[in-house]
């Protein structure tokens, strides 16, 4: 009986929380997100180790805008992992054009917007924030709620992924009002702002879709709430 309930439990956490949930490819070289509908590379500093012929990158991996998308296209030229369609990851301004800083909701600062439905505002603060369930150095009324100091910082969870910094990373959006910068996010800080393209940032690269077509996914990693619940049943049912 114990059993059967958890594995109806684990059924229900699929099909229920699977908004939330990144399922191992390639034998752990990648995660495909599916709340976002993208894959991730499961090592998120790539570049240290595999510059792809690029010149211009950092000895820890960080690179300049336009370099970080030579580097992309250097990849897909490799067709590395057996796919050509790698890029940054992107975010969306969310009213008008350029930075809205506040503390909650908009694009810029803490916080932000992530994903509202079918739409998502930003890929790396939703992982941050929603599948990861990281909290920011801010709360939504401006307190300063601190974080835990080096090296994670408020990176406290960096689910499956290998080589995550807590710091700065490019997106592959440039910052409309002056396209000398770009955007970027902070998994340090939580921060989304802008970044003039000369800036050393990292770079991550995810692909759209599912690196794989898998009829019926293997889920290896839950957001925490999901992982809480399980366990809190498995305890009740001993």
């Amino acid at each position: 009986m114990k059993h059967h309930l958890t594995a109806v439990l684990v059924l229900t956490l699929l099909g229920g929380t699977a908004d939330a949930a990144l399922y191992s490819r390639l034998g752990g070289q990648a995660y495909y997100d599916s709340a976002l509908n993208i894959t991730w590379l499961a090592n998120a500093n790539l570049a240290d180790t595999d510059d792809f012929g690029v010149s211009g990158i950092g000895f820890n991996g960080t690179m300049s805008w336009d370099t970080a998308n030579d580097w992309i296209a250097a990849m897909n030229t490799a067709a590395y992992l057996g796919t050509s369609d790698w890029r940054l990851p992107f975010m969306t301004d969310t009213a008008a054009s350029g930075c809205d800083l506040a503390y909650t909701g908009t694009d810029c600062g803490y916080n932000v917007q992530t994903k509202s439905g079918s739409t998502v505002y930003s890929e790396m603060a939703h992982l941050f924030y929603v599948t990861l369930g990281n909290t920011g150095l801010y709360d939504t009324g401006g307190n300063l709620l601190g974080c835990a100091g080096f090296p994670s910082f408020c990176l406290g969870n960096a689910g499956p992924f290998s080589g995550l910094q807590a710091n700065y990373y490019w997106t592959g959006t440039e910052y409309a009002p002056d396209t000398g910068n770009a955007w970027y996010f902070n998994f340090g800080s939580s921060s989304q702002y802008l970044e003039p393209k000369s800036g050393e940032l990292y770079a991550w690269a995810v692909r759209p879709g599912d690196i794989t077509a898998v009829p019926v996914p293997g889920a290896v990693w839950f957001f925490s709430g999901a992982l809480a619940l399980l366990g809190a049943v498995r305890r009740r049912a001993h």
